[in-house]
């Protein structure tokens, strides 16, 4: 069977990288739990120390390093086991960023983390290119840190996000070393100055996208969000009224206009998945467009607390009485601005509005 293997990869030699890196993209599509799940972290965890051990092995086997020994014969199976790893993360971070992404500009980064996926496969050297290889290794290392620290410390935080990017640059900077200090084909190869560039320059990108609010706010992620003409509490649940959109899309179920008398008010639900043990202030910042000053005004900050570990999310809502015609948006963010989601809709004056679209929902 082995040998059966063997001959299917060398005559399908310019396509098994690509297999590899789709085979860990499907993989993780298909095992991967929650976030903060154990066995979520447990897989990105292996992956990130077996691409690392990889990387070790790949670079020093042009010196000879294992020559008479057992990782001899497999050598030549390295690059395919590192683009697995690599699409593993990737496809990892590609799945977990989708939960928690918004129709907003954290969809650029988004995109970018798609792009990057993606692209890896069309670049002409692909993993034999040394600046490739260390550029991949450290933005998917300090990707890994900013999805387990706030896991791990039950928060999120800029202090975290800044020893993230520490964390991965050390991990990297680290290893970079070792292998060039092992490997004199390396340093025949490689540049040091401008590979250590390159790996600085992303370090600069992913906080430059983390200071415009550009990194959508994982773990937490918006699972649901609606405007609702009425929200009602009961122990652990919620019953919520509103009017269910005529052409459903896959990120809003209800519909877009808001037909208020004067005595309405209008609500605001969400439910947001935390992981457990990680506690964090959520806002509703309640915006009105300005059709004269062409502007968005914020009328309304409301916070709350989110506590995670509950699988539907952790439900809250807000509500405004004194409200007027126009465009609307209600951003739901972190109490540092990262934008978990963008509630929009438009009130329209309606004293005539019929009940019977409304429909009524219980949240367990």
């Amino acid at each position: 069977m082995f040998l059966a293997i063997k001959t299917f990869l060398e005559e399908h030699k310019k396509y098994v990288p690509v297999i590899f890196f789709m085979g860990g993209f499907i993989w993780d599509s298909l095992t991967l739990g929650r976030i903060d799940g154990w066995y979520s972290n447990t897989v990105l965890f292996v992956y990130l120390v077996s691409l690392t051990l990889l990387l070790y092995v790949f670079n020093l086997a042009k010196d000879g390093y294992w020559e008479d020994t057992f990782l001899e014969p497999y050598l030549e199976y390295a690059p395919y086991a590192i683009q697995f790893f690599l699409g593993g993360l990737s496809s990892a971070y590609v799945i977990f960023f989708f939960q928690s992404v918004s129709f907003t500009k954290t969809l650029v980064f988004f995109a970018i983390l798609l792009l990057l996926l993606l692209g890896n496969e069309f670049l002409k050297h692909r993993i034999s290119n040394k600046y490739l290889q260390f550029g991949a290794y450290f933005f998917v290392t300090f990707t890994f840190f900013i999805f387990f620290l706030p896991i791990l410390f039950g928060a999120m935080n800029t202090f975290l996000f800044i020893l993230s990017g520490l964390a991965g640059l050390s991990v990297t900077v680290y290893l970079l070393k070792l292998i060039y200090h092992k490997s004199p084909s390396t340093r025949k190869d490689v540049n040091k100055k401008k590979l250590f560039s390159l790996i600085f320059g992303i370090y600069l990108f992913m906080n430059g996208c983390y200071y415009f609010n550009l990194i959508p706010p994982v773990p937490l992620s918006l699972q649901r969000g609606l405007v609702a003409y009425d929200v009602s509490k009961s122990g652990n649940t919620f019953e919520v009224t509103y009017e269910q959109s005529r052409f459903p899309k896959f990120w809003k179920s209800f519909h877009p206009t808001f037909y208020y008398s004067d005595s309405d008010s209008v609500f605001i639900y969400t439910s947001i998945f935390a992981p457990t043990d990680l506690s964090q202030t959520v806002q509703h910042r309640w915006k009105w467009y300005d059709p004269e000053k062409d502007q968005w005004n914020i009328t309304d900050t409301i916070n709350y607390e989110v506590t995670g570990g509950r699988e539907g999310g952790y439900r809250g809502y807000t509500f405004k009485r004194n409200i007027w015609p126009g465009s609307w948006v209600v951003d739901v963010t972190t109490a540092n601005g990262l934008v978990l989601g963008a509630i929009e809709f438009n009130i329209v004056p309606d004293s005539t509005k019929n009940a019977s679209r409304l429909s009524t929902r219980i949240f367990r």
